[in-house]
């Protein structure tokens, strides 16, 4: 079993609670075949042994091969649009008909019209655009692009953090758990603690981030670039407006490249196409993915300034599937669905639902600490005890088993943050009814 000290990215797959679930809520036809998906697959912490086994997903659903039905408020967050989007579906399906693959060196007119449309939603000179089946991959291409443009070669990003399970991203990444037995990372890679708003050593001090960011790119002197998550997706950690305007401003001052990693949460997941929007400042490279293929495709991307372009002599991804006719036509129909169904609009509404709801059950469960999000993405972080803020880490278990026997399905992250990643598209009844089995969820654990 794991230490809990290392529950910092999802629930853990090795416990009583995992054991207890495949004893009594999965029948016998499923165990068979999770038995046969443990003994081919290599097993992995986090993934293995699967929960249940899967025959459909629609709308805000995922369906077990018995009928049984979860509202997803995990999705490994490429669900923005919902699962099996009609006019996706179609797309797609003409698409396959037509040009299913490039070769490399030669174009395709959807792959163009791809990147015209990306280019069109970012401001300023932000216009030139790489495409990759993964965003591990385009963390990869973003690091490549921000050493030639600065000639160096140091990054800083923050502890804690997510930008993929490459070797690359977890050697840029802060989550201790995906780097366990693996050996020497990539070097020059300066991590400083985050600004967690409810815990952590700053306490909330956003300006002591701050101070620390500066002294790390003073006394370094040889930052190339900054990495970071505008808004952290796993236990949903929300800076504020002065927060990012001044770290713009540091890396301004000090020469440094600001990626910004929004591969989960772009595409209306905090209520704006693009979380930097809320913060009013730019990236100098924006990475995307997950949502980008519309839950069926994968695909990802680098948004960077014009002035970058000028590296032709370097692969800078050189990728197999770098200008995918499936992909981008995923992209571009993600990109139209947004706009024509006005999901970002919804999606503010839907926030104000959910802040109103999650406040009630703060004040109603005294083992609810703290809540916190922006659009649709939500983190119910559980203690023990408020003023210690000791993490009620046995007690989330309890409640996501309890939620997904009756229904709702979503992660656990830091061992102990409930974390709410619905469909965009979801119907407000929905949402009350994922809420109602929450609500039940905690009032049986705390029986």
């Amino acid at each position: 079993m794991q230490k809990e000290n290392k529950r910092t990215e999802g629930d853990i797959n090795r416990t009583p609670a995992r054991e207890q679930w495949l004893e009594n809520e999965v029948d016998e036809a499923t165990k068979k075949l999770l038995e046969k998906d443990a003994r081919y697959f290599l097993h992995q912490a986090l993934s293995t042994p699967c929960l249940d086994v899967l025959k459909s997903c629609k709308g805000p659903y995922i369906e077990n091969i018995f009928g049984k039905k979860y509202l997803d408020f995990h999705g490994n967050n490429v669900h923005q649009i919902g699962f099996g989007h009609p006019k996706l579906i179609q797309r797609l399906s003409e698409q396959m008909q037509s040009l299913s693959f490039s070769t490399r060196r030669y174009t395709n007119e959807v792959a163009i019209a791809f990147a015209e449309k990306l280019a069109s939603l970012m401001p300023s000179d932000l216009n030139r655009i790489l495409l990759t089946p993964n965003g591990s991959s385009s963390i990869g291409i973003a690091l490549k692009l921000a050493r030639a443009v600065t000639g160096k070669y140091k990054v800083v990003s923050f502890w804690d953090s997510f930008h993929g399970a490459s070797l690359d991203a977890i050697g840029v990444g802060g989550e201790s758990v995906f780097r366990e037995h693996i050996g020497p990372l990539m070097p020059g890679v300066e991590r400083i603690p985050p600004p967690v708003t409810y815990r952590g050593i700053f306490e909330g001090n956003e300006a002591k981030c701050l101070e620390y960011l500066e002294y790390v790119f003073s006394k370094e002197g040889d930052i190339g670039a900054f990495l970071a998550e505008t808004v952290r997706n796993t236990d949903v950690q929300i800076p504020s407006v002065s927060f990012w305007k001044e770290a713009r401003d540091l890396c301004n001052r000090y020469g440094v490249l600001l990626i910004l990693d929004e591969i989960p949460i772009a595409l209306g997941r905090t209520g704006e196409m693009f979380a930097f929007g809320h913060y009013g400042i730019e990236p100098d490279i924006l990475c995307l993915g997950k949502g980008l293929g519309g839950g069926i495709i994968p695909q990802a991307a680098i948004v960077t300034r014009d002035g970058y372009n000028k590296f032709g002599d370097i692969s800078l991804g050189h990728y197999t599937h770098e200008k995918s006719p499936l992909g981008a036509m995923a992209g571009l129909t993600v990109l139209e669905i947004l706009e024509e169904e006005r999901i970002l609009e919804k999606v503010k509404a839907d926030e104000d639902y959910m802040r109103t709801e999650l406040t009630k059950l703060l004040e109603k469960y005294p083992i609810v600490g703290d809540i916190r999000g922006i659009g649709l993405l939500w983190g119910i972080e559980l203690v023990k005890d408020r003023d210690t803020k000791k993490k009620a880490v046995q007690e989330a278990e309890q409640v996501m088993y309890e939620c997904l026997k009756n229904g709702l399905s979503f992660k656990v992250s830091a061992g102990n943050v409930l974390q709410l990643c619905p469909v965009l598209t979801i119907e407000r009844t929905e949402l009350e009814r994922a809420l109602r089995i929450l609500d039940g969820s905690l009032s049986s654990v705390l029986e």
